[in-house]
């Protein structure tokens, strides 16, 4: 299982170097107010991912932070004693 593992890997990586390599043409970017950035078709690819990657990840922090508050609470909950109410019976005539 582990060489099947490592040959996925292989195959995925070789073909995103092949793509890397066959990308390097130039590009423009033009921003706003007539700035502009150039770099290779792969670099603003790659750039563009991670910034995405990074704002999916930055959406999900607060539901995480929330959930680890609830799973905190109810732990807490769940160790914190309860009062027994021991009721006395009623009395017999």
């Amino acid at each position: 299982m582990t060489a099947l593992t490592w040959a996925i890997r292989l195959i995925i990586f070789s073909f995103l170097v092949v793509f890397a390599v066959q990308n390097t043409d130039p590009v423009v970017l033009n921003f706003i107010l007539g700035q502009a950035w150039q770099a290779p078709l792969v670099i603003v690819l790659l750039a563009f991912f991670v910034g995405g990657a990074m704002l999916g990840v930055l959406s999900l922090l607060g539901v995480i932070y929330r959930q680890r508050r609830e799973i905190a609470r109810l732990k807490r909950a769940v160790n914190k004693p309860q009062s027994v109410i021991s009721q006395e019976p009623p009395p017999v005539a």
